[in-house]
């Protein structure tokens, strides 16, 4: 049956919830993350039978405004959303486009990676800060990273910067530099990845390389605001030291302007936008400049364990991707179990769409 012929006869919302293993801690500017918490995710019927959902993007409104819109009126199977105003749509578009056509969205999206792909940990964050009158130090950093090996994890992402806002600027850095040393003491083998969520200045981040110089870092995210000045001294720094520690950037309200710069100049290893904020249409259209300029992607997919699995669909259907973030826990009210992560490494399934079936 042809796309054309499956016309949108709702829109409706519904509620998935996350479970992290453990409460997630700080970061350098942000309080505790919690323990999970729901979500609401947009499900699309049509007149044949077909359904698709995903979590929404940015700015949906006005929902009943696609209802008796063909499917092929909003999204090409061939490149992704064709009406912005359907753009916060965009995955559960994808999705319910996939089915209809009987592939795995990696499939529609070209197949040009392989299905199983690197993910690393991305839950290790400043839990030796917490409890404030009993704080419990690295051994709650050593429990999280164990916790995590368990769960399958072989690299691990390090939250950095206590000293932009929970502590003073030496002991911050200090403990930034103690985490490091522990995770590669404890873990010889693992990519250690560090993100200090905009929490450093140049001068800072040159104390900390210093320190942490024998640690081989696998990359830098986020160090400080993207200026092409700091990020050249941190490229400087990079080279000063003999590290082949990448550059990763890009998550937070991405100015591709800037991206496109920084890549331009050999400034950024690696891009980082959110793979729903930025969105499937949109990595869809810039991944194959970022492979031209020799710029690798990791779609940003922190916050929600569904994020983890569309950013591997993306791995497997657009290539290009280093590796993936994985967001350790469990989802209430859809079916991952086509999903396997083992010896840190994360395998998709080949069912039809995103292969999530919604239980709710």
């Amino acid at each position: 049956m042809s796309l054309s012929s499956h016309i949108i006869t709702s829109v409706t919302a519904e509620t998935i919830t996350s479970h992290y293993p453990r409460a997630v801690g700080r970061n350098s500017f942000r309080p505790e993350h919690g323990s999970g918490g729901g979500h609401t995710v947009v499900v699309l019927r049509t007149n044949r039978g077909a359904s698709g959902w995903g979590l929404p993007g940015r700015g949906l409104s006005q929902p009943a405004q696609f209802i008796g819109r063909s499917v092929t009126d909003l999204i090409d199977p061939d490149s992704g959303v064709i009406d912005p105003a359907a753009l916060p749509l965009d995955l559960a578009l994808h999705d319910l486009t996939a089915k209809i056509l009987d592939l795995p969205v990696f499939a529609m999206l070209g197949g040009r990676g392989e299905r199983t792909t690197k993910c690393y940990s991305g839950a290790i964050y400043f839990d030796d800060l917490d409890p404030e009158n009993s704080p419990r130090g690295l051994d709650a950093i050593q429990r999280n990273l164990a916790s995590d090996y368990d769960l399958g994890y072989r690299d691990f992402k390090l939250k950095l910067g206590r000293g932009y806002r929970w502590m003073s600027h030496r002991d911050g850095l200090r403990r930034d530099i103690e985490v490091t040393q522990l995770a590669r003491e404890l873990y010889p083998d693992a990519d250690i990845l560090v993100d200090a969520n905009d929490g450093f200045t140049v001068r800072t981040l040159a104390e900390y390389l210093e320190a942490t110089s024998g640690c081989s870092l696998f990359w830098i995210e986020e160090p400080f605001q993207e200026r092409p000045e700091d990020f050249r001294a941190l490229r400087d720094l990079l080279d000063a030291c003999g590290s082949a520690a990448l550059i990763a950037d890009g998550e937070y309200d991405p100015r591709l302007d800037m991206v496109w710069r920084l890549a331009a100049d050999n400034l950024l290893d690696v891009a980082l936008m959110d793979v729903v904020d930025f969105g499937v249409t949109a990595w869809r259209h810039v991944m194959p400049r970022l492979a031209d300029l020799n710029v690798r992607a990791s779609p940003h997919a922190w916050w929600i364990p569904i994020k983890t699995l569309y950013a591997a669909q993306l791995a497997a259907g657009l290539g290009n991707v280093i590796t993936v973030e994985g967001v350790p826990g469990t989802t209430s009210g859809a079916d991952t179990s086509g999903y396997q992560l083992s010896e840190g490494r994360l395998t998709i399934p080949e069912t039809p769409g995103f292969g999530i079936p919604l239980t709710v």
